[in-house]
């Protein structure tokens, strides 16, 4: 491998510019992660202490192995829902350390509303499921919820079957879960526990029953408290629906831990792996390199020298298709195929990046899709050139790997540019987004004036013509539109991504990611590489 150059002038005007405009987007972006991990109302606190129960970053911290770093998905999912009632969607997710091995946490915050699980909860939820489905990852479970939100109870009752699926599909694929409950666990909730390979209820705080006390003596009309009906020793001694019944949340985590440890290890022996080495370019100078704005451009090889071992990377046909990046080289000792964009697609870079990754696939590389992207070029010259044929079969070879799949959305991602590039629809085991980046289905000005054309038509079609105000309004009602929903913060509310990070963070976030993905061997699918 060679080390990547840099032809980046830090004294410049446009890196300053740059610099100052991506590193104030960070500082948002940490403000905000912040306030959606600490800030509760001190009556909350005051409520959870009174109750004898610990705040859910305690709980992490007392079932994490310490000083061990904990990959979180989606810490702000639900931030621009719900009238900010729910921030975190009021359960923490992500994949952590314990035993020293990687499992995935689904930890309740009852801090706010109870727990309550509002639908991107439950969607929450599910995406960590899938997860560990997927990467073959164990799941401690962390339960304190109060139950659906019913006001919006058809959103959740829609989706919430798909946890109790994944955990059954878990279960056959011989991926251990563990339950610690420490708080209410009522009607169809009550299955989380019970899927659960071994499961530890706390005494006089955590109950599991199909129907509390209220329910049962309105059907039955039979009366019995909560912890005659579910509490902690009826299960451990007498429906045997509980397997341990402790005092305290620190026993319960405590054990838990000890039945973690005794989890069959993974084999990473399969694992092409090197010690890993920093950098040789600075990483603080990515806050410069990626631009202030949407619409410019950037060599993402600048990128890659600062985020990749040793800054070190072997190219894969560099002179040609040169829109598109693509080469291998090593994230925190870790192998990965990268493909990354320098602007549009032509069908000259899709048919490198569909090389590339059949020749990745065959040698059970990884692959990091790396978003700088405003779509496929178009035209009557590139029609006849063929690019809906060459991407489609970037497309149909992307799709088709066997090898995880990771993506980084660094800047533009829009349009069928989005889907080859392994976006959200197209399944990458983990996918993170930069605070700058940008994701529709056409660039804000593109749509909005192709929105403002279908307007004016139909207009006309009726025979009234526009004012200049109107037709002010118009292009204004379309811009905003797709600046909204473009932005990265309604996507990641929306659990359009696995979560927003800062780049200076991308080095960390991305090795976690490949070691988490990369524990259980691929299967390659029987093919020859076409050299298209």
């Amino acid at each position: 491998m060679q080390r990547l150059p840099t032809r980046i002038d830090t004294t410049s005007d446009a890196f300053r510019a740059n610099h100052e405009h991506n590193q104030a987007l960070a500082e948002d972006l940490r403000a905000r992660l912040n306030a959606a991990r600490h800030e509760r109302p001190a009556s909350r606190l005051a409520r959870l202490e009174e109750q004898g129960k610990l705040p859910v970053q305690q709980r992490l911290d007392l079932l994490l192995d310490p000083d061990s770093p904990f990959l979180e998905f989606s810490a702000l999912a639900a931030c621009e829902a719900y009238d900010g009632e729910a921030p975190r969607a009021l359960v923490v997710t992500g994949i952590g350390v314990v035993q020293g091995r990687e499992v995935v946490v689904i930890a309740s915050d009852s801090s706010l509303k109870g727990g309550t699980w509002y639908p991107l909860t439950v969607h929450k939820i599910v995406r960590a499921l899938e997860i560990a489905l997927e990467n073959r990852l164990p799941v401690v479970h962390l339960i304190d919820s109060g139950g659906a939100y019913l006001p919006l109870q058809d959103e959740i009752y829609a989706n919430a079957g798909k946890i109790f699926h994944h955990q059954c599909l878990l279960s056959a694929a011989g991926v251990p879960q563990v339950a610690v409950v420490l708080g209410h666990c009522t009607a169809g909730a009550a299955y989380l526990p019970t899927l659960c390979d071994e499961s530890i209820m706390v005494r006089g705080k955590a109950f599991v029953f199909l129907a509390g006390p209220p329910l049962v003596k309105a059907a039955t009309g039979e009366e019995v408290s909560a912890e005659e009906l579910g509490g902690a020793d009826m299960h451990a001694t007498v429906s045997g629906t509980a397997d341990y019944a402790v005092d305290t949340e620190r026993e319960a985590l405590s054990l838990a831990r000890d039945i973690i440890g005794v989890w069959a290890a993974p084999d990473r022996r399969h694992l092409d792996m090197r010690e890993p080495e920093p950098p040789y370019h600075d990483p603080a100078e990515l806050y410069g390199i990626i631009p202030d704005d949407i619409k410019k451009q950037f060599d993402m090889r600048e990128v890659i020298a600062r985020i990749v071992d040793g800054s070190l990377f072997h190219e894969f046909k560099p002179g040609y298709g040169t829109t598109l990046v693509t080469g291998r080289a090593f994230i925190l000792g870790h192998k990965v195929g990268i493909i990354g964009n320098n602007g549009v697609l032509f069908s000259e870079a899709a048919n490198k990046a569909t090389q590339f990754m059949q020749l990745c696939d065959r040698d059970r590389i990884p692959l990091l899709f790396m978003h700088n992207i405003t779509g496929f070029m178009v035209g009557r010259e590139y029609e006849r050139r063929g690019i809906s044929k060459d991407g489609a079969k970037m497309l149909m070879v992307q799709a088709n790997v066997t090898v995880p799949k990771l993506s980084l959305l660094a800047h533009a991602s829009q349009g069928a540019g989005n889907y080859a590039m392994a976006g959200r629809t197209w399944s990458p085991r983990l996918l993170f987004a930069w605070p700058n980046s940008r994701s529709s289905i056409m660039g804000s000005q593109q749509a909005t004036k192709t929105l403002t054309e279908v307007r004016l038509a139909s207009l006309k079609r009726r025979g009234e013509e526009p004012t200049p105000g109107e037709l002010a309004a118009i292009e204004s009602e379309s811009y905003e539109h797709f600046e909204t929903t473009s932005h990265p913060y309604h996507l990641t509310s929306n659990l359009r991504d696995d979560g927003l990070i800062d780049p200076l963070d991308t080095r960390n976030t991305l090795g976690m990611a490949l070691s988490a993905v990369s524990a259980t061997p691929t299967l390659r699918t029987p093919g020859g590489v076409l050299r298209i």
